[in-house]
């Protein structure tokens, strides 16, 4: 067997088809499926089963997938140990999507310069995903919210944020001088669905007021919740982060007073790969920055992003 040949192997276990797995690898489908069938004739064993369109991996191919990545995370792992310099090579950042828009491209504002010889390459995953490419090395960071918990990843507190009441322009709450969570125990919510830890972080907060919010929507974007605030379908609570983005759309934000509610922003890794000096001077260059110069210069709320603050 040869890397190739467990690279296509892969891909087809990742995508679940041989069609989607010769369009990822850029080569053709019988080009594909004329390596994975050499594979099986080498190994003696069927690595998937044909049920019509879908496919099922056998024992077979469970127990060569496990190793699969392993060689080919060792592989991987040589080459970057053997060109590492420090400054040149890829950074394959992937990050959630309440926090990837708002907090990414100011990072990279701010630290990018540090490292012009590097590829970044950035995406977005809900949490789960995330941390399972973490965990497999398709990305080197991960930039999540806690509550986060991953077998063989590093997972460590960058930034702490304040989630703001989200109001309609013209709710009653508006004109308060201060709001309570006595004030929004009945109001309806706009929620992002269970995917998102934002609903978790949200929900954590609501539980230990001794209150459930009850939402009339659950919405998968976090400008979609934002527009729904607007339009007068609830109240939300928003990460102080996300409300630049709103600056127009006539949302009104507010700190609570009392318990503010909290989110925790944190980037993870797997300390048991190789970790390059670049991945390395990366890391410290982030931690460097502190809490507030991170929130200054990673789209941060401003006075232009509130309506009104307490």
């Amino acid at each position: 067997m040869d890397l190739g040949q467990l690279k296509y192997f892969i891909k087809i276990v990742e995508h679940g088809s041989f069609t989607r797995a010769a369009q990822d690898c850029s080569v053709s489908q019988p080009a594909l499926s004329q390596q994975i069938a050499k594979l099986e004739k080498e190994l003696g064993q069927p690595l998937f089963e044909r049920q019509g369109r879908s496919i099922e991996v056998t024992p077979a191919g469970h127990v060569l997938r496990e190793q699969a990545e392993k060689i080919l995370q060792l592989v991987d792992d040589v080459k970057r140990q053997i060109t590492d310099d420090g400054e040149t090579g890829r950074i394959g950042i992937s990050a959630i999507p309440t926090i990837g828009p708002y907090f990414v491209p100011g990072l990279l504002r701010s630290i990018g310069g540090q490292f012009s010889k590097a590829n970044f390459v950035v995406n977005e995953d809900v949490t789960e995903t995330l941390l399972k490419r973490c965990s497999n090395g398709e990305i080197d960071l991960g930039i999540l919210a806690m509550p986060a918990s991953a077998k063989y990843l590093t997972i460590e507190p960058l930034i702490e944020e304040e989630l703001l009441l989200a109001l309609p322009p013209n709710h009653p709450l508006v004109g308060k001088p201060e709001i309570t969570v006595d004030d929004i125990r009945e109001e309806p919510f706009v929620l992002l669905d269970e995917a998102h830890c934002l609903q978790e972080n949200v929900q954590a907060f609501c539980n230990h007021q001794r209150f459930q919010p009850v939402a009339t929507s659950q919405i998968q974007q976090l400008i979609t919740v934002q527009n729904l605030v607007a339009l007068g379908h609830g109240v939300s609570l928003i990460p102080q982060m996300a409300c630049r983005g709103s600056a127009n759309n006539g949302v009104v934000y507010r700190s609570l007073s009392g318990e503010v509610p909290k989110r925790t922003v944190a980037v993870c890794w797997n300390p048991y790969r190789y970790q390059s000096q670049l991945i390395g001077n990366f890391l410290k260059a982030m931690r460097e920055l502190g809490d507030p110069k991170i929130m200054q210069r990673t789209a941060a709320t401003d006075s232009s992003a509130c309506a009104v603050k307490k």
